[in-house]
């Protein structure tokens, strides 16, 4: 394969780069006798970034339910195709361990199936443990299954009381999590309201799903303790229709509408806090895959004020990529790693409209879209 050349600046941190790709990885620039190669090697310029990761989105999974695994594939070609080259999958009821290491998708990395409780969430979606108590044995199931990560419900609508409410006592979560870390696994958390919070961090949690219902003290907490928070507000903009739906239920309808009204402020404060934040879409149920760049803009907007200008694009942007793919154990622009990136033909900071519109979409040395 002969060697391309990149050549630009990072949209995310404004530093010129300068790489070279050949045989699906990075390398240093060709040396003689290949130096003739190198002459003649495709050059790329503009503006450049690591690739996306969609740190919260679901393959294998639609609006219809469990899905092929030929649909699964389409649904990461897809993101794909929008400059996501890795995908953090947040859950599903497919086995897509055939879709790991594989140079032609994104990178992925699963959390197995989410485990909740009987009629507490999606039906057919997770694993529902009649005793909560059999939660640490499930978890330790989802080690070996999963790839690296667990996937908690922390929170959902109780018909009992009519509201949000944890899932799971604070005791069994702490030996959850702690199986969990035991076995070299990550745990993350959906959590929508405020009460399943404190719990979820005392028990070590790694990460939280949404996290519309942060308040000022567990926002203090999360920063101490170094949890990443991944907001979803494209499936947030959802809010308000599942409060419409839930006329039985008067005070979980109100206090989804008020978690709706405040998320953007809530993710605001958080970041200015210092919470890790990363872009997620959820696609697979509500959202479909691909709108990778509308979570970017949702995310701009909201901790941009509603106005966002091209420094908090570019906060963004870092926190969409180079810091998201660092969270997931990947470098970037590293010599000898499989070359990933993305090349855009202007500044996505001072004219996002061109995060649809790359120049060159490139995974593993190859090169997947290009205009």
């Amino acid at each position: 394969m002969d060697p391309v050349r990149v050549v630009g600046t990072d949209a995310a941190t404004g530093e010129p780069i300068d790489v070279w790709l050949a045989d699906g990885r990075f390398v240093e620039r060709p040396a003689a006798p290949g130096a003739a190669a190198a002459a003649d090697a495709l050059t790329l310029t503009g503006w450049v970034l690591p690739g996306f990761v969609d740190a919260h989105c679901h393959v294998g999974y639609s609006p219809d339910g469990v899905t092929d695994l030929a649909t699964a594939e389409q649904q990461a070609r897809t993101d794909l195709a929008t400059g996501v080259l890795a995908i953090r999958d947040c859950g599903s009821p497919l086995d897509t361990r055939p879709l790991v290491g594989r140079a032609d998708l994104p990178q992925l990395f699963r959390a197995g199936r989410h485990l909740a409780r009987p009629k507490r969430y999606i039906r057919d979606l997770g694993l529902d443990l009649d005793d909560p108590g059999e939660l640490p044995a499930a978890v330790a199931e989802q080690v070996s299954y999963g790839g690296g990560w667990i996937k908690l419900v922390g929170d959902w609508i109780d018909r009992g009381i009519g509201d949000l409410a944890p899932l799971w006592p604070d005791d069994v979560l702490a030996e959850a999590v702690a199986v969990a870390h035991a076995g070299g696994a990550r745990v993350t958390a959906h959590v929508f309201g405020e009460d399943a919070v404190p719990g979820l961090l005392s028990a070590g949690i790694d990460c939280l799903e949404h996290g519309t219902g942060l308040t000022a003290d567990t926002i203090d907490e999360v920063v101490r303790r170094g949890v990443h928070v991944v907001p979803t507000v494209i499936n947030i903009a959802n809010f308000p229709m599942f409060a419409d739906a839930a006329t039985r239920f008067p005070a979980y309808a109100k206090h989804m509408r008020d978690l709706y009204e405040r998320s953007d402020d809530t993710f605001a404060a958080a970041a200015e806090a210092g919470v890790p934040l990363h872009a997620g879409t959820d696609a697979g149920g509500f959202i479909v895959h691909g709108r990778i760049v509308d979570e970017i803009n949702g995310l701009s907007r909201a901790l941009g004020g509603g106005s966002p200008g091209p420094d908090t694009v570019r906060r963004v942007l870092a926190m969409a990529s180079h810091s998201a793919r660092e969270w997931l154990g990947l470098r970037n622009y590293a010599t000898g790693d499989p070359a990933d990136l993305v090349v855009y033909p202007a500044d996505p900071a001072e004219q996002p409209a061109v995060l649809r519109a790359p120049t060159a979409v490139v995974r593993a040395g190859r090169v997947v879209r290009m205009v």
